[in-house]
């Protein structure tokens, strides 16, 4: 089985880093390149043709946002789930609004992110909690 492929756009190296880290201990995930600015990761999806855009919405050249359209306007079969520390609705409307795979706060913990990008893999939506939810223990 051939892993799902990832291109990792974050402008912060250290959450670039971190992600990539913990994506490693998934055998069927695979971070194929990484994208420090919108721009970029426009270029390489183009290039590279990923499974999966993991786009921070807070880019520079050019936002999250303008960055995920247009890929999925040029690479249709590129799934994109945003990954913000917002956790604002209108942030996550907005996303559902122009067709993205899913929304995650950089509060996620891994196993929802590897969910999520097997989630949009498959075509299905992904949304992860604005909110942490309480324990009924707690």
């Amino acid at each position: 089985m051939n892993p799902i492929t990832i291109l990792l756009a974050e402008d912060h190296r250290i959450i670039r880093d971190g992600v990539r880290e913990l994506l490693l201990s998934e055998s069927d995930l695979k971070v194929i390149a990484e994208a420090e600015n919108g721009s970029l990761a426009v270029s390489l999806t183009d290039q590279l043709h990923p499974d999966v855009v993991i786009m921070d919405v807070s880019m520079p050249l050019i936002n999250g946002i303008e960055a995920a359209r247009q890929i999925m306007k040029s690479a249709s079969k590129t799934k994109v789930l945003m990954f913000s520390s917002h956790s604002d609705d209108l942030y996550i409307q907005q996303a559902k609004a122009f067709g993205a795979a899913g929304y995650l706060v950089k509060q996620t913990d891994m196993l929802q992110l590897a969910d999520a990008i097997r989630a949009a893999h498959h075509g299905d939506a992904f949304i992860c909690p604005s909110k942490p939810t309480q324990d009924a223990a707690s």
